[in-house]
């Protein structure tokens, strides 16, 4: 690797202990929502920076400048001696809604945390590999009230309710692709979920004579899958292109273990109420739903470029409904659903060789999608939708740059007793690229 790429790489390495530990220190969640408190919570929308500063596409996209890790098959679609990755950073502000009682409740937060690491590489000729970590799921949210009624708490004193709960599911995955007669390229992708979930809910009385109760739910889960992806690209003339994808994961069988707890304490004793330690097996019937995508992208050229996606991802047969640790508490009702989703992104440069204006050189994107959760709440859909701009700034020679993206969205409403997210999201990728195994011409 050449030094430029080697520094910014020891970069990366030394960024990603440091920021992990920020995150943990700080009490910072990968997602802080109120919906994730059902299953394994909210569902990260898959893709680096490049993808989500276009709204979330890229089942059609071949780019050589960017890894593509949507569809494996798009692997194929680099300059053959490229060596790339990508580091991605991730940022949100929420504001939450609720209508309660006749009165309208705000609160607000914000997290911050490591989206991506990826990296990629040829391996002969028409072929290319990918391996890297990304998040699939979060789980992050607190609420808590206290109880002042003389009829309910009689002689106790005040009782504080404090529920709360921390965690994410990581994607481990490492693919390949292929190209076939220089249009078809065909890929695949294993898959390896793993990670830890935490869901408390905690009792506190005022009165010191009384113990207060600290109950939860550990999940620690497993599982693996695999994903297919397929991209057809025909020349129009003109420099325009059309390329047609599709994508397919399959459903996963969840493992794992998860521990039901009970504790009583007081200032100098703590007491253990209930421990027990369930083990998940693979026909427990706890699963990640399949996913099927297919997305259509138009291409002018190294100067633009249109995709349109949809996805859908059915989790009616995932079993957490009525499993304890991934139903929630409470008197609200969350039942496993399909989940759909429409994308749509553009992307332009106003010209990639200008030796005299940097801005000329720099891509610019803007993007939108709408998307509803995989589940119900209620038996009310909990949708989102937003807009999305970004732009990749050039860096060095080659395709090394730094790309940023805001996404602007609304998650939920005000109807129903639901409450309704308004956020800001940046993110920020490194994309590092080089030319391996060059033969100097000059000694």
């Amino acid at each position: 690797m050449s030094r430029i790429l080697f520094r910014i790489f020891l970069l990366c390495i030394c960024i990603l202990p440091t920021v992990s530990s920020y995150s943990q220190n700080n009490g910072a969640y990968g997602s802080f929502s109120p919906y994730s408190i059902y299953g394994i919570g909210n569902i990260t929308k898959e893709g680096t920076a490049y993808n989500r500063s276009m709204g979330g596409v890229g089942i059609a996209n071949r780019s050589k400048r960017f890894i593509n890790i949507v569809n494996p098959a798009s692997l194929t679609a680099r300059d053959s001696l490229s060596f790339m990755a990508d580091f991605g950073l991730s940022e949100s502000n929420t504001v939450y809604r609720q209508n309660v009682g006749g009165s309208r409740l705000t609160s607000g937060n914000n997290t911050f945390n490591i989206h991506d690491f990826v990296i990629s590489f040829p391996i002969y000729k028409s072929s290319a590999f990918m391996v890297g970590i990304t998040p699939f799921s979060d789980i992050g949210y607190e609420f808590s009230s206290i109880v002042t009624d003389q009829d309910i708490i009689g002689n106790t004193g005040n009782i504080a309710f404090n529920n709360y709960g921390e965690g994410s599911i990581y994607q481990l995955f490492a693919g390949g692709a292929v190209t076939f007669w220089r249009r078809l390229s065909l890929g695949a992708e294993f898959i390896y979920y793993f990670g830890s979930l935490d869901k408390v809910y905690n009792m506190a009385f005022e009165d010191d004579s009384y113990r207060s109760v600290n109950n939860g739910y550990n999940l620690l889960l497993r599982g693996y899958t695999g994903k297919f992806g397929l991209q057809y690209e025909q020349p129009l003339g003109n420099s325009i292109s059309l390329t047609v994808g599709a994508t397919y994961r399959l459903k996963t069988n969840v493992k794992g273990r998860l521990t039901d707890y009970s504790y009583a304490n007081t200032s100098e004793i703590t007491d253990t109420l209930r421990n027990d330690v369930a083990v998940l097996k693979a026909g427990d019937g706890i699963k990640f739903g399949d996913e099927f995508g297919v997305g259509v992208s138009l291409k002018g050229g190294d100067k633009w470029s249109a995709e349109i996606n949809y996805l859908m991802s059915d989790w009616r047969n995932s079993g957490m409904e009525n499993r304890e640790g991934f139903s929630a508490s409470g008197s609200s009702v969350f039942t496993s659903s399909v989940s759909h989703s429409v994308r749509a992104g553009f992307e332009i440069v106003p010209n990639r060789n200008d030796i005299r204006y940097y801005l000329r050189r720099c891509a610019y994107r803007a993007g939108a999608y709408y998307d509803t959760s995989y589940y119900l709440f209620d038996g009310n859909v909990v949708n989102s939708f937003g807009i999305t701009l970004g732009v990749t700034l050039p860096v060095f020679r080659w395709y090394n740059g730094i790309t940023v993206g805001v996404d602007f969205g609304q998650r939920g409403s005000l109807r129903n007793g639901m409450v309704r997210e308004r956020y800001v999201s940046f993110s920020v990728g490194f994309n590092i690229h080089d030319l391996w195994f060059q033969k100097p011409r000059y000694n």
